[in-house]
């Protein structure tokens, strides 16, 4: 039950009691359209008659127009020329840029650091699953930087309740439909603290087109999280919304200092605390892998949000993380392999996949693993691996397999096949598998078997741990 007291409260943390359009009507003059603009969020008080009249001090907007564009890096004019007036038609969030502390006090923060969240309903404009990744994604963004971490509930009240409404939606702030605020979220907090709600009236997508959802989506956790916004046009917390490549997004230096102002960095792991960090676990008898493939001249071991890359016959190694690859490849890779010359890398997670080239992420991904050809009862792949000497590449999915043709772009009829009887000695199951000089390498468990691809017989048995010369 959200209390009248909560109500009073987070009028100094989200906004929308005056709504605003994109384009005002005729009657509506320029004015009057930036006195609606700084009420909302600049705290321009005014005073309204019966007949809707407004009476407001010529000297205190003056004032309040510099606050604006001295905020919002604006050349100081006082007046509404029309750079002004372009900034205030500019889709934003719908949270205040000053905020009444005579109200609300400091910036709160959430006192834990394992932080649910729930999302309670879906917007038409895109499938369920995008709007799934694109949060959660969202939320990675945040967790990269701090020691907090996320997780996701499909029942009962979560800390943060993220929503897509229309218009008035129960907590004071109604939706001015398409353009103008897009969304709006309140502080840290119990009851509606640290809610997230979407205007509906949006073009949602999960790209250029129409107003990206996983942008908008990472600038109002922000606000979830306890940040106000940011004078840096750089930085996601500037509240007017731009589109910036979502594919190799990254927070800007200011962003990075808030958060991390009321949170810290993220976590040093320590041998005791996680004995899969990359200072301990490399030498772990019982390390298993998630995902193994070749990169170039290298081999790429990936566990967890850490990955290892050595050479094959080289002794040493270094460890990193995921995220340095691209701030939007996931923890947890699951699956990964290289098309040899093109030098091309395929990373998987549950039914999606990524491209990276030359270690760079490439536009337009992740895509679903059904473009590839896989029914959908395959919901995620449990290892990959490209043979150069026929241009096929081998997906293990439980104790079966596919087999992908890459010149053709199509799956090879007459799969899945069973692993153990076009493998002899190998599964029902594997977690990884990498190929190198006429070897594959298929990882089960901490054990790694080598495979002749000439003579299709084991002829070896390793550990994981001896490819890093334990």
């Amino acid at each position: 039950m959200k209390s009248l007291l909560l109500v009073l409260i987070f009028q100094a943390t989200a906004s929308g009691a005056v709504s605003l359009t994109n384009n005002s009507s005729p009657e509506e003059n320029d004015m009057v359209f930036a006195q609606r603009y700084l009420a909302s969020f600049y705290g321009l008080e005014m005073e309204t008659t019966p007949v809707t009249k407004v009476k407001v001090n010529g000297s205190l907007v003056e004032n309040k127009i510099q606050e604006m564009q001295r905020f919002l890096g604006l050349k100081v004019t006082g007046q509404l020329d029309k750079s002004t007036m372009d900034m205030m038609h500019r889709p934003r969030c719908g949270v205040p840029d000053v905020h009444n502390f005579r109200v609300f006090p400091g910036r709160p923060g959430w006192k834990k650091r394992l932080i649910t969240y729930r999302i309670n309903n879906y917007t038409p404009d895109m499938k369920p699953e995008d709007v799934d990744y694109a949060i959660q994604k969202a939320f990675q963004v945040w967790s990269d930087v701090t020691p907090l971490k996320f997780r996701r509930t499909n029942a009962g009240e979560a800390d943060i309740m993220i929503q897509f409404a229309l218009g008035a939606h129960g907590d004071y702030y109604p939706f001015d439909g398409l353009g103008g605020v897009l969304a709006h979220a309140f502080a840290p907090g119990s009851g509606i603290g640290g809610d997230a709600h979407f205007d509906e009236g949006e073009n949602w997508t999960k790209n250029s087109r129409g107003t990206n959802l996983f942008l908008v989506a990472v600038h109002e956790l922000g606000h979830s999280l306890g940040l106000d916004h940011s004078t840096d046009p750089k930085a996601i917390m500037f509240p007017t919304y731009r589109y910036t490549d979502h594919n190799n997004f990254h927070l800007a230096a200011d962003d990075i200092r808030g958060i991390q102002s009321l949170y810290g960095g993220p976590e040093k792991q320590t041998p005791s605390s996680d004995p899969h960090s990359p200072d301990s676990a490399a030498c772990d008898p019982s390390l298993g892998f998630d995902a193994v493939t070749t990169v170039g001249d290298k081999v790429f071991f990936f566990k967890d949000r850490f990955f290892w890359w050595k050479h094959p016959e080289g002794p040493a190694s270094r460890a990193g993380l995921i995220s340095s690859l691209g701030p939007n490849l996931p923890s947890g890779i699951q699956a990964a392999y290289e098309t040899g010359a093109r030098n091309n890398v395929f990373l998987f997670k549950d039914d999606k996949y990524w491209l990276i080239r030359n270690l760079k992420p490439q536009l337009n991904y992740p895509k679903s693993i059904y473009s590839l050809g896989f029914p959908y009862s395959v919901k995620t792949v449990d290892a990959a691996v490209f043979d150069p000497r026929f241009d096929k590449t081998y997906f293990f999915v439980n104790n079966q397999f596919w087999r992908y043709d890459e010149k053709r772009q199509s799956m090879d009829p007459g799969y899945p096949k069973l692993i153990t009887t076009y493998f002899p000695g190998i599964g029902p199951k594997i977690d990884a598998v990498f190929y190198y000089k006429r070897h594959y390498y298929f990882f089960q468990g901490s054990d790694i078997l080598e495979y002749d691809v000439l003579s299709q017989r084991v002829t070896r048995r390793l550990k994981s741990n001896t490819k890093f010369s334990c």
